[in-house]
Formats: C-alpha cells, structure tokens, sequence
C-alpha cells in the first residue's frame, strides 16, 4: 500500500510563504537538494493544487533555469517520471505530460490510489495538504526547517487539526537546515 506523504519546506515559525507569497528563502543547497531527489525518487504520482502546479510546471523543462545545478537537472528527470494530478476548477487544461486534471479533490479517490499503487503519492501545497490532513489521509509528514523566521504568511500546517505523531528520522545539514520525517499514528 502507497504512502500520502507531505514533504514540505517551513520556516522555524511554520510558514510556507511570507506575507508576499514569496519562497526565495527556502532555496536549497547542493546538498539539500541532493537529499531532496533522494526522498522524492520513491514517488509514483504528485497531487497539486492549482498555483503548486504552475509553479512546478518549469521543471518540465529545468533548462530554462539560471545557475541549473545538477542536482537540480536530476530533480527535474525525477518530476518528469512522475504522474501528477491537479485539482482545479480554475485551469482549463494541464500542459505537462503524465498530468491529470480533477475539479473537486475526493478523499476516498485519495485512498482508492493508496491502495492500489505500488509507489507513494506526495500532496504539496498547503491549501491541498490541509485538505488531505484533515481527512485523514496523510501517512508522513517529512518537513526541511529552514532556519528563518517569517513572522506571517501562509502557514505550512493547517489550524484546529490534531494529528498525533511518531518521529521516524531526523538529519541536520551544513546550511543550518533540518529535516524532520514523523509517521501518523493511529
């Protein structure tokens, strides 16, 4: 049975993005980078909201980047390989190959695809996580703590939900970032 993992970048006070919607803090080192196509490899399909999927849609195409790292031209031979699912009712069509379009995300088409893949299916963004969260469908929570404070913004984990969890893994790298894997438990 497939795993629904968020795995996600926070700030230390738990944002995705400031009050701009900007994300330049969070850009990763060779190293974490490298650490990121690691845990990403195991993943058989994304679920994107809609302004998640526009922003990963240039990994489509990685060499329009400026400064592409390695690291980051195999991020995106890991992106293309997946399947991808985006629920939108704003999107008229999806332009990447392997993607999906859904109007409505449906929890029980969520464990449908858990219980039939082989491979885990990752949900990022946090509008479509705290979707997945609250129905009780997130397996791992596998966050990088970005040594940043935002002090507002938008947050990275939904409010008035409780989840108990279970600390699987943890590393520290050079840059001052920390990455934290916690199991739900039951």
């Amino acid at each position: 049975m497939a795993k629904l993992i968020y795995f996600t970048p926070t700030s230390l006070d738990g944002f995705i993005a400031g009050e701009t919607d900007s994300i330049n803090w969070s850009t990763p080192s060779e190293e974490v980078s490298a650490f990121i196509n690691d845990r990403h490899r195991p993943i058989g399909i994304y679920l994107y909201g809609r302004k998640e999927y526009e922003t990963m849609m240039v990994w489509e195409t990685p060499d329009v980047i400026p400064g592409l790292t390695p690291a980051m031209m195999d991020f995106g031979r890991i992106w293309q390989a997946a399947d991808k699912i985006v629920y939108s009712k704003s999107l008229e069509t999806v332009s990447t190959p392997k993607t999906r379009l859904e109007r409505e995300f449906e929890p029980q088409a969520v464990r449908d695809l858990k219980a039939q893949l082989p491979h885990d299916i990752s949900v990022a963004g946090p509008n479509l996580a705290a979707q997945a969260i609250r129905a009780g469908l997130v397996d791992e929570y596998q966050l990088l703590v970005v040594p940043v404070l935002l002090g507002g913004g938008k947050r990275v984990l939904p409010s008035s939900v409780g989840v108990k969890l279970e600390l699987l893994d943890e590393r520290r790298f050079g840059n001052g970032w920390v990455y934290l894997r916690y199991r739900t438990r039951a």
